[in-house]
């Protein structure tokens, strides 16, 4: 499965890799390196929870309508 994920480094010199599919996921790291492979086990325990409580990730954008 391949999801898109966005590293930057903040002002303080973290690496910040956010996981835009998953709202909330978010980890960090010392290098980018670091940040990738936090980011990887971060997706994971949130999709795990997803399965666990049936909480769906897609968003329907006609809920309101």
């Amino acid at each position: 499965m391949d999801i898109d994920v966005i590293i930057f480094q903040d002002e303080d010199g973290y690496y910040i890799s956010e996981c835009p599919a998953i709202p909330g996921c978010v980890s960090q790291g010392h290098t980018e390196k670091e940040a990738e492979e936090n980011i990887k086990g971060a997706i994971k325990e949130c999709l795990e929870v997803c399965a666990e409580t049936g909480i769906s990730l897609t968003v329907n954008a006609y809920k309101n309508q």
